[in-house]
């Protein structure tokens, strides 16, 4: 498939010109008149696909509207109560790193 140029569609031209004769307007004429069918059924398939398009889009905002409804149902479910420790406090933070003789060193060599 062609890749479409920015601006302007510019018509075929041919390198070599020919006589201003009654068949070579005829010629052009019917150069004109399929390059026109060309570009009509280019729309509509371009129509097409932008309706393909729109139905897509419209599918994905129910189905992300479904989703976030469901999650602020299960954010709004779940007690805050499940969330602490059984003896109800608070978990704290360390106020001294751990020693380095808790943690396990590995060497990795490639």
């Amino acid at each position: 498939m062609r890749t479409p140029s920015k601006g302007r569609i510019l018509p075929k031209i041919s390198t070599m010109p020919r006589q201003q004769t009654e068949a070579a307007a005829v010629l052009d004429l019917y150069k004109l008149a399929i390059e026109k069918n060309r570009l009509q059924q280019e729309l509509q398939d371009i129509e097409l696909r932008r309706l393909q398009i729109l139905s897509r889009l419209t599918v994905l905002e129910g189905q992300v509207d479904s989703l976030e409804a469901k999650a602020h149902q299960m954010r709004d479910s779940i007690p805050v109560d499940s969330l602490l420790p059984v003896d109800g406090s608070l978990p704290r933070a360390r106020s001294k790193p751990y020693p380095a003789e808790e943690f396990d060193l590995l060497f990795l060599e490639y």
